[in-house]
């Protein structure tokens, strides 16, 4: 899925997972899938951002960054895979009670097998996790 680093990109990723499991025969797996897709595409929005002021500007062409997202199965895993322009490595951090973000990772790294990032030598960098099929069940 293809769409530009804006924050509807999370609702449309959420609703594009659901479709995709729902594709696939894996609508048990869709809540804790939709909640990894968000949070990687949230990181992706954050670290893309805006390439320019876009102020009284309606028009997104050109100043917003592409984001992809790419949903596969490989034996018995969902891999997750979020591509975007910035070459900044997501950070897991210790959030505070009062902090309203930052949990992300955590999250990430919580419900998936394993998690990472590659920085691309033709640019930008994919985070990707691997989630076992029926593990949330």
């Amino acid at each position: 899925m293809l769409t530009v680093a804006l924050p509807s990109a999370v609702g449309r990723a959420r609703a594009y997972t659901r479709w995709v499991l729902g594709a696939w025969g894996l609508d048990g797996e869709v809540v804790t899938v939709e909640l990894l897709v968000s949070e990687l595409v949230t990181n992706a929005v954050n670290a893309t951002g805006v390439f320019c002021d876009m102020s009284g500007q309606s028009n997104l062409a050109g100043k917003a960054a592409p984001i992809y997202l790419c949903l596969s199965v490989v034996a018995e895993a969902l891999h997750i895979e979020v591509w975007d322009v910035s070459k900044k490595l997501p950070r897991k951090r210790a959030a505070l009670d009062k902090d309203e973000n930052g949990r992300g990772l955590l999250l990430v790294e919580t419900l998936s097998k394993e998690w990472g990032c590659k920085v691309l030598p033709s640019g930008g960098k994919i985070v990707w996790c691997k989630y076992l099929i029926g593990a949330g069940a």
